[in-house]
């Protein structure tokens, strides 16, 4: 029996339980580790100045622009796969070895003309030590699709813990002992060199490269285009940075800069986790012939049942919030965390819609999105820009509904969920923060003047969670119960139906990615 026809004749409930581990691990380990990461970064902001921010944002947007191209996505076609024999892994080890190669070098030649670009000489300094990320990527990339193909992320876990405490203790000390922006720089470095240690002993990854590349046609062309839709993402994602850059001062920049970090963090760091198990989950059961909309469905409502309270919460609470946790010389950048943060729940459905087209071989919806994002968000920067941080704030206000609502016209027929069904099921969330965001800003009316912000946020918060945890328990328990029916799932009712059976028009299914 391969190991194809192993796949196939699992029972559903030990998909469900795997998939469930692979979560457990996946995104509790990124938690715990964002967490550490949280702890490190609110005691180096405090030690640093938004000048430091503003240079080390000006070196990103080029790290960030090459580490897209980075050739992750020619591992990524080894979880797509079918099978996969030895040569097809050292094919991929070879393409990461050469485009990581070749990045460096790019990176190496481009310091200088960066610098050029923004005036400001130390950039140059700040790419050329950047480019040792990219000599640890093929031993992070390779071993985490071999991992994820088997839907093991027990070890995946462990290289985050462990990196996550190897960043933060480099990031500190440096900080501490005045070295300033170079505080950013080598603690990621320190953080990829590790992971890339653990994860390639834990993946067994013991092959050589394979240069000749015969017969890896169907690989290559899967991770091109890929490769392709991640070159339109770095437009969306790197314009605002780019462009504001040559008109921002380095302290403005700074503070718009990490005001987009910190309301990037759930939606950046919590949800592709989440679709780094989705990917290989999604591509298993769509091989076996099931229908893909009930778990999308489930995923989203799960998603903004987490995420949108968050960031509204945090939108309603931006100015105390930023007072605390950062300190008065970063309240500039309360105004830009409220405004960011109020679209972000929409970037989050964004993020989850690209596993369920990958996973069924549907790239050119995938690379359509990506166009079309980087169209429409670099465009809307482009005038926003002009308006100053609150500009580029309301940029974002236009860009991410228009492109959520161009990549669910696409999205949504290819996996059979009619537009009523995904609406019915974000509905709960939506309304919960609709009343929560009436309370808080009530409360705000009536609270004295004098309590000071930490008073002020814990009530604030406070009054906000409990409104949206009421709201849901007393009109949609229902999913609640789903939701929580999800974690604990008997293996009486493992999953949606198959394609073959499916579900009955008046039933609504919810729960979590």
């Amino acid at each position: 029996m391969t190991i194809g026809d192993a796949r196939e004749q699992e029972a559903p409930e030990g998909f469900a339980a795997r998939v469930r581990n692979a979560l457990a691990w996946r995104w509790g380990s990124q938690l715990i580790a964002q967490f550490i990461t949280w702890g490190s970064t609110i005691l180096v902001v405090r030690l640093l100045d938004p000048s430091d921010y503003g240079l080390f944002a000006m070196s990103q947007v080029v790290v960030t622009a090459l580490s897209f191209l980075n050739g992750w996505s020619f591992a990524s076609s080894l979880i797509q796969s079918d099978e996969v024999s030895e040569r097809d892994i050292g094919q991929v080890f070879a393409l990461l070895l050469v485009t990581n190669g070749a990045l460096a070098a790019i990176q190496l030649l481009l310091a200088p003309f960066v610098a050029q670009y923004y005036g400001q000489p130390e950039v140059a300094r700040l790419l050329q030590v950047q480019a040792l990320i990219f000599l640890a990527i093929p031993f992070t990339a390779l071993p985490t699709a071999l991992l994820a193909r088997r839907l093991e992320f027990r070890s995946q876990g462990i290289a985050n813990l462990v990196s996550a405490i190897a960043a933060a203790l480099t990031a500190l000390a440096l900080a501490w002992f005045g070295f300033g922006v170079w505080a950013l720089i080598y603690a990621p470095i320190a953080g990829y060199a590790v992971r890339a240690v653990i994860m390639s002993v834990a993946a067994r990854l013991w092959v050589r490269p394979v240069f000749d590349l015969r017969g890896a046609r169907r690989m290559i062309t899967f991770g091109g285009a890929l490769t392709l839709c991640q070159l339109f993402w770095i437009v969306q994602s790197q314009s605002d940075i780019f462009i504001a850059g040559r008109v921002f001062s380095v302290y403005d920049l700074g503070l718009y800069s990490e005001a987009l970090f910190l309301t990037l963090i759930v939606t950046g760091r919590f949800i592709p986790p989440l679709n780094e198990v989705a990917f290989p989950a999604y591509a298993e059961l769509h091989k076996t012939g099931r229908r893909l909309g009930p778990y999308f469905e489930r995923t989203m409502q799960s998603v903004l049942l987490v995420v949108s309270p968050i960031y509204i919460g945090l939108s309603l609470t931006a100015p105390e919030a930023i007072l605390v946790v950062f300190g008065p010389k970063w309240t500039g950048m309360a105004p830009i965390v409220a405004g960011l943060a109020l679209v972000m729940p929409l970037m989050a459905v964004q993020i989850i819609c690209s596993p369920t087209c990958t996973a069924t071989g549907k790239e050119r919806i995938y690379l359509a999105t990506s166009i079309a994002g980087a169209v429409i968000f670099a465009t809307s920067f482009f005038i926003g820009v002009r308006f100053g941080a609150l500009g580029l704030v309301h940029a974002w206000w236009i860009a991410a509904p228009l492109l959520l609502a161009f990549t669910l016209a696409l999205t949504l027929p290819q996996i059979e969920l009619p537009l009523r069904r995904l609406l019915a099921a974000a509905a709960p969330p939506v309304l919960a923060c609709a009343a929560m965001a009436a309370v808080v800003s009530a409360l705000r009316l009536v609270l004295p003047a004098d309590i000071g912000p930490v008073l002020t946020l814990g009530a604030l918060g406070s009054a906000g969670a409990a409104t949206y945890a009421a709201v849901l328990y007393l009109v949609w328990p229902d999913v609640i119960r789903q939701s929580m029916a999800m974690i604990r799932r008997s293996p009486g009712d493992p999953l949606p139906p198959r394609a073959s059976a499916p579900a009955p028009a008046d039933r609504t299914s919810t729960i979590a990615d």
